[in-house]
């Protein structure tokens, strides 16, 4: 069973922004898709047994590229005034005893009446977005401390192949029009393509 954010994120928005940090999500993540025991189990996502992720319930509404976000996976980084930078880090210390590798944001009133496959498939696309970093070769980098070095994924089309494979292309946004599109005969020529796409002149 999917675990449940905090009934007052869920609630009637009352003008009061919440970000709550969950170790109990945390934990889920872990039971659910990185042990090997789970029905769920998930090998790509194996490097992130050695991660920190601190995750947070909101009922803060995002809206990004006119569409509402569920889920958003971050990469602590900061950036600003050695005040500013301390008062982030003094934050995430309160939040997760340490700040963490990444940081997954779900939002609270999606989360709850999500079922428990979309559920699942939007926390797999957030763990799809923290990676560990490779080589020009391909291979996995480690640091000198043999943690791997983390980084940001991004999508592989709109949509991580793993998710597809695993959650049915249903769990995608715009999945079965991708689909569609790439059994259907090519609407514009390659060669017209390559006249306009600023990545192939």
């Amino acid at each position: 069973m999917k675990p449940m954010p905090p009934e007052i994120l869920i609630d009637e928005y009352v003008g009061i922004d919440y970000f709550i940090p969950s170790p109990e999500l945390g934990a889920w993540v872990r039971e659910t898709f990185l042990d090997e025991k789970s029905p769920l189990y998930n090998f790509e996502h194996i490097h992130l047994l050695e991660a920190e992720i601190g995750f947070l319930w909101t009922n803060v509404p995002c809206t990004q590229k006119m569409r509402n976000v569920a889920g958003m996976a971050e990469y602590p980084f900061f950036r600003s005034n050695p005040w500013q930078n301390h008062r982030q880090m003094m934050q995430m210390t309160e939040w997760f005893s340490a700040v963490p590798d990444f940081i997954i944001t779900l939002d609270a009133r999606y989360s709850s009446a999500a079922s428990d496959i979309d559920f699942c498939a939007l926390v797999e696309h957030e763990l799809y977005h923290c990676a560990q970093k490779v080589n020009e070769y391909g291979e996995p980098v480690f640091g000198g401390d043999e943690r791997p070095v983390f980084c940001m994924r991004g999508h592989d089309v709109e949509e991580f192949v793993g998710v597809v494979r695993r959650y049915g292309i249903g769990s995608t946004m715009n999945g079965k029009e991708l689909v569609a599109a790439a059994m259907a005969e090519p609407e514009v020529e390659a060669a017209d393509v390559r006249q306009v796409c600023g990545n192939c002149i």
